[in-house]
């Protein structure tokens, strides 16, 4: 059992990790540097033939890059969901660039696909799809509607390693960039940082000169070289967005277990569905044949017949000493998204519908089987 009280959720940090971190700390190489070049390669790898990765620190730094890469500019507009966290879009904001929200499917929290179309303009430069709590969004109808408009799609994965669509992994589909997150709760963790993956070595170059200062090679190369190279060049105003090799650290051996910590998540998700089925509550969803949920959050709805509300039901769920949590405050009800764009509650029905009614469990690979039973003996207390 973890503690009295379960949080949310908890890194799962391993004596490799540990190792690795002391051994970048004892060469001396503490920002950009070997360990960050082979979290790169080792990921390229993991993604697979003919993908790069470029390692940054934060997934918002990464999709700010990845839509300056495809030319994003001041008054284009990209088209998302209002189901997301607040950096999805705001990235668009830093170009003067206007984000087009567009509603969920209320059976899977992703982003629409049959909405997608009658939202394009003649600024509509990019559809960004986020694959909600792990699941894969529909990447057929949306890489065929932005084919179909010569449209970019940049995919916000955040919650997505490792997603499988239609036995491909996210990462690896026709999309011009797919942007993964491995901040501390996430399915692997760097504890701050971020991966852009993309097969399109164009965009590739732009992201690495632009993750640091717009400079033309990285300081890893230079402070390296067996010969003089002290002199760089400033080719554009770039971010200060680049992975320290600290982080890396973690990074190289988390990767490794990306696909047993998946095995792990999806099992718990098995459980939890087990004893909660005849409980006024709508389930996640599952994957389809020939896909794979990564399972990063396992997020339930409580039905109108529930004897508490959602809100009621965090607090009983923390006075139990379970910890939960909501996923996510649809960004139209947030007042800069709100009055900015004069959004109205009801503007997106099936992302407002799923918020007030959506709860995230833990979920965590940390977590051990007395700590799952906490979870399901607390809920079984408030709604059975």
């Amino acid at each position: 059992m973890i503690s009295e009280y379960l949080p949310f959720a908890l890194p799962d940090i391993g004596e490799e990790e540990i190792n690795e971190v002391l051994d970048s700390l004892r060469s001396g190489w503490l920002t950009t540097g070997p360990k960050t070049k082979r979290f790169e390669e080792d990921f390229a790898a993991f993604t697979g033939t003919g993908t790069e990765a470029i390692a940054v620190n934060s997934a918002t730094a990464g999709l700010h890059l990845a839509l300056e890469a495809v030319g994003i500019g001041p008054g284009d507009e990209v088209i998302t969901t209002p189901y997301t966290f607040t950096a999805t879009a705001e990235v668009v904001r830093y170009f003067g660039a206007d984000p087009v929200f567009v509603d969920i499917k209320p059976e899977t929290f992703n982003i629409d696909p049959e909405q997608i179309e009658a939202s394009i303009t003649p600024r509509t430069k990019v559809i960004m799809p986020v694959h909600f709590a792990g699941l894969a969004c529909d990447m057929d109808a949306i890489l065929a509607i932005a084919n179909k408009h010569g449209l970019k799609v940049v995919e916000d994965a955040a919650h997505a390693l490792p997603t499988l669509y239609n036995g491909r992994l996210i990462g690896t589909l026709n999309s011009d960039a797919t942007v993964y997150s491995f901040y501390a709760t996430k399915t692997i963790t760097t504890g701050e940082g971020g991966m852009i993956v993309t097969r399109d070595p164009e965009i590739a170059k732009r992201c690495r000169i632009m993750r640091l200062h717009g400079i033309s090679r990285d300081a890893f190369d230079r402070y390296t070289s067996t010969k003089p190279a002290w002199h760089y060049e400033v080719v554009a105003p770039g971010c200060k967005y680049n992975m320290a090799d600290l982080a890396a650290s973690l990074g190289i051996h988390q990767l490794k277990k990306a696909w047993s910590f998946q095995k792990k998540r999806e099992a718990m998700a098995t459980h939890y569905d087990e004893f909660f089925s005849d409980l006024p509550i709508i389930l996640p969803p599952k994957s389809l044949p020939g896909d794979t949920h990564a399972w990063h959050l396992y997020v339930i709805r409580l039905t109108e017949d529930a004897p508490v509300t959602r809100d009621r039901f965090i607090e009983l769920m923390s006075e139990k000493g379970v910890g939960c949590s909501v996923h996510f405050i649809p960004l139209h009800l947030h007042p800069y998204w709100r009055d900015r764009y004069n959004l109205k509650s009801d503007d997106f029905p099936n992302a407002l519908k799923a918020y007030e009614s959506a709860v995230s469990l833990p979920l965590f690979t940390k977590m051990d089987e007395d700590d799952q039973q906490r979870v399901i003996d607390s809920v079984l207390e408030i709604l059975g």
